[in-house]
């Protein structure tokens, strides 16, 4: 079996096909079960990549981990389980079929990818304003207008006064890493506020604010349930090395997915387009109401992402530094800071009055 995101070669001939291929499309019988079992591991290996079967899993194995007492090797083997599901499908003879049915259709899959690319490129990003030559810029003086920006992506304002991304490939990298954080500040800013919002509103969290958690958890017993919620947890109950280990599993598998690239699920036979790039891998599972086929309105979405995700990198940074000053969370600043604006802001705060 090759490594993943290793593409096997397209088989165009009938005796270049695999032997399963050959037994299971004979005039016999066994054609019509063969395909009807490609198709179907074909589909669970989309149900799988996609992110929305995290989410109803997730409610599953809340259930099961509770009908087995919350053991914690229960827990790890929930959490290991889609990943491990991914790998053990790439390596049978039934996953060699359906990445051979895969490689089939390659050609055309590809070439419509890349005709959804070209109409980004040549026509919804030609059309935006935020892109090319007469995009949104910031003045030469504060850093802007560098001229190996072209405006080729969504959120390039022609900043790099320190001209880290001159060279290509230190522009593909930079670029991927800022959009992997700003998706991640996202999820992460109003992670920060949920719980402490919940907290107000009168359920029993715990520890809801979020600088504070990880020692409330490693100094005591306490249950973390999703919501307050009490039983809608996965790994709650346990040590903060079971949390950890849990969150590694079901990380990793992901993140290894994102390094190898838009190619990484192809040996369990998902083709992921890429539309407009890497960073963006469409597709059913990442895709699945083709946003994407409308042009001018993705583009667009790229841009509102990458601006808000830039605002919210800068807001939990926010938060890092009023928990520093003020040893409270995010949202009871706000409140403290709305009720008496002339008392609680960054110059009182500060000042230590």
């Amino acid at each position: 079996m090759r490594p993943p995101g290793e593409r096997a070669p397209v088989t165009t001939t009938e005796s270049s096909k695999p032997e399963e291929l050959k037994r299971s499309s004979g005039s016999s019988g066994g054609g019509g079960s063969g395909d009807a079992a490609t198709s179907a591991a074909q589909l669970v290996a989309e149900i799988v990549a996609s992110p929305i079967f995290y989410l109803v899993a997730g409610l599953v194995a809340i259930k099961l981990v509770a009908s087995t007492g919350e053991q914690s090797l229960s827990i790890f083997l929930f959490a290991a389980a889609p990943i491990t599901l991914l790998t053990l499908l790439s390596k049978s003879s039934l996953g060699q079929q359906v990445q051979a049915s895969l490689n089939e259709k390659l050609p055309q899959l590809e070439a419509e990818a890349e005709a959804i690319r070209q109409q980004h490129a040549a026509e919804a990003r030609r059309q935006s304003s935020w892109f090319g030559a007469g995009r949104p810029q910031l003045p030469a003086a504060l850093g802007g207008r560098q001229p190996h920006l072209t405006g080729a992506v969504a959120g390039d304002y022609g900043f790099d006064p320190l001209g880290l991304s001159r060279e290509p490939e230190a522009f593909g990298r930079s670029f991927e890493a800022e959009l992997l954080h700003a998706r991640w500040a996202m999820l992460g800013a109003v992670g920060a506020l949920v719980p402490e919002a919940l907290s107000m509103a009168g359920v029993e969290l715990g520890e809801p604010v979020w600088w504070k958690v990880g020692a409330s958890k490693l100094n005591s017993d306490q249950t973390l349930n999703w919501g307050g919620i009490e039983g809608f947890r996965i790994a709650g109950k346990q040590g903060i090395g079971i949390i950890a280990a849990c969150q590694a599993v079901l990380m990793g598998g992901p993140e290894y997915a994102r390094y190898v690239g838009i190619k990484s699920l192809e040996p369990v036979g998902v083709f992921l387009p890429g539309c407009p790039d890497i960073n963006y891998p469409g597709g059913a599972p990442f895709d699945p109401l083709g946003f994407s086929k409308d042009a001018p309105g993705y583009v667009d979405q790229q841009v509102k992402e990458i601006k808000n995700g830039r605002i919210a990198m800068v807001a939990f940074l926010g938060y890092f530094a009023q928990a520093a000053a003020t040893r409270q969370g995010p949202l009871q600043n706000l409140i403290d800071h709305l009720r008496d604006p002339v008392h609680n802001n960054i110059v009182t705060t500060l000042l230590g009055k």
